[in-house]
């Protein structure tokens, strides 16, 4: 499933995190903001339970989310710019991270770093990256969440290619997709046309 969030303010968001003019601190800020709208959508469907709370004048009911906390987990290094935005949203969430690289010749994953809770099976997982190109570090980010016992895993970007979405879907049809833009093609070097450019060197002021 891939679910393209048109919300407006995200929708305005997006126009100013494309701008090449727009400067690293403001971008940051962009992304952070977005990640926060994003999660609202992507938290949508998690499981509740009903319960029973004492307000200052008699017993009400409510909802809980059900299960053990949601675990964020960010790909190295453009991923960490969409966490903060979502622990203000869900600030119990517990936080992973997946050390991924792409080689520039053969634009497939270099595995470095994989870190995240024991108990994978009863958590509900968001797996964060700006960019959705290829979709070659998404693949090898949910496979390795799969093989600690992971289950429920939702996918959050803030721009995708429709080729990179089609490849998490044919290796991972369970694993929900949510982006800001669906955006037009890659180009010869895997880059997202129009894109935002090099999302990890617009956050970290690198190239």
């Amino acid at each position: 499933m891939l679910t393209v969030v048109r919300h407006p303010l995200i929708q305005h968001k997006v126009t100013m995190l494309r701008d090449r003019r727009t400067p690293k601190k403001v971008f940051k800020e962009l992304v952070d903001e977005l990640a926060m709208l994003m999660a609202y959508e992507a938290t949508a469907t998690l499981a509740v339970d009903e319960l029973t709370v004492q307000t200052p004048l008699e017993a009400a009911t409510g909802w809980t989310v059900r299960g053990k906390k949601l675990t964020l987990v960010p790909i190295l290094r453009a991923g960490l710019g969409m966490v903060e935005g979502i622990l203000r949203l869900v600030p119990s969430a517990r936080v992973g991270h997946i050390g991924l690289y792409r080689d520039h010749d053969t634009l497939e994953p270099v595995d470095y770093y994989f870190k995240i809770p024991g108990d994978a099976a009863e958590r509900d997982f968001f797996l964060l990256d700006p960019m959705l190109a290829t979709g070659g570090s998404a693949v090898s980010a949910i496979d390795s969440l799969k093989r600690t016992g992971a289950t429920r895993i939702r996918f959050l970007c803030l721009v995708a290619a429709p080729a990179g979405v089609q490849r998490v879907h044919a290796a991972h049809p369970d694993v929900p997709i949510y982006c800001a833009a669906l955006d037009r093609e890659l180009n010869e070097h895997g880059y997202i046309l129009p894109g935002l450019g090099d999302a990890g060197d617009r956050l970290f002021g690198t190239r």
